[in-house]
């Protein structure tokens, strides 16, 4: 069994010295790999309701470290642990700016990237970038597109697409992992469903209900299948961000809030039934440093004593 910690961003827990703290110490306790998010601001009478809960932004999103830079921190602390995006928005940053950026860490970490992109879901974020809401599945695929073509064994590349040029031109270096970091994709509508399927190695699921997430992961699968390739090469990330709760929750409720042992039955159950790597976020439930690892240490115990110590 696989299980991810996010590394201390945001909220309370916005502090890179933090960061580092936790990042060596979950490579400790065993780990296999630590995790950041993106949000770029929290507007006071936002458009897009958050996906979760009752669509309020949780109040701990307004203090957001960069991710690039907290994922580069716990890169320069640890040794083994793969490091990844739960998600990191595709267009914050033109496609072969990007490029470049996640190159570097690539080769910061020694190769332990795994690359985790979503679309988002706040049309203010996108607004204060400039970069449009309509059409964003299509900008996708070209920024998708022209990482590969960067990333790819040609030293002289070029592209030319809708929304972007790039003349031939030499770009270097190329990532330490070949043919490229792995690529894994948030979201939940059908096209994404489709999309991983079809060009991604991987799923970054949210907590979802474990029927609906056997359902679209089926989906996933059968895309997978449909365009030629191998589902079982396929990884499924789960992530739960919880507030953990002294007396048990609602079942209806679990992952988002519950127990330390309804929280660790759930993920216990998505790597049993699904083959799931659940990715844990203290965030919301923790009270301060010790207990954030606390918590860590208790829940992955708990995964594993489930699953079988795997």
């Amino acid at each position: 069994m696989r299980m991810g910690l996010a590394v201390p961003q945001y909220g309370a827990f916005a502090d890179p010295r933090l960061s580092a703290e936790v990042a060596t110490a979950a490579e400790d306790l065993g780990f296999d790999s630590l995790w950041v998010g993106d949000r770029l601001l929290t507007p006071t009478a936002p458009r897009s309701p958050y996906p979760g809960g009752d669509g309020t932004i949780p109040p701990e999103h307004q203090v957001f470290l960069d991710p690039l830079t907290i994922l580069t921190v716990a890169a320069t602390v640890t040794r083994r642990a793969r490091l990844s995006f739960s998600t990191l928005n595709a267009f914050w940053q033109p496609p072969v700016v990007l490029a470049r950026s996640l190159t570097t860490l690539d080769i910061v970490s020694g190769g332990r990237l795994d690359v985790g992109l979503g679309l988002g879901w706040s049309v203010d974020e996108y607004e204060a970038v400039g970069v449009p809401w309509r059409g964003r599945g299509d900008r996708l695929e070209e920024t998708l597109d022209v990482l590969e073509r960067l990333w790819g064994e040609d030293e002289l590349v070029q592209h030319k697409g809708e929304h972007w040029t790039i003349p031939e031109s030499t770009v270097l270096p190329k990532p330490v992992q070949r043919p490229r970091p792995p690529l894994l994709l948030g979201g939940f509508g059908a096209a994404t469903l489709e999309r991983i399927g079809r060009r991604a190695d991987g799923w970054l699921a949210g907590p979802a209900p474990l029927p609906v997430l056997t359902a679209m992961w089926r989906a996933v699968r059968r895309h997978a299948e449909d365009a030629g390739r191998d589902p079982d090469a396929l990884r499924l990330v789960v992530r739960a961000n919880p507030v953990i709760t002294a007396e048990p929750a609602d079942e209806a409720g679990v992952p988002g809030r519950g127990t330390v042992d309804q929280v660790a039955a759930y993920l216990a159950a998505t790597v049993t039934e699904l083959g799931a790597e659940p990715m844990l976020d203290p965030h919301f439930a923790a009270r301060d440093a010790e207990h954030y690892l606390t918590l860590a240490h208790d829940l992955r115990e708990q995964v594993r004593d489930r699953v079988g110590r795997g």
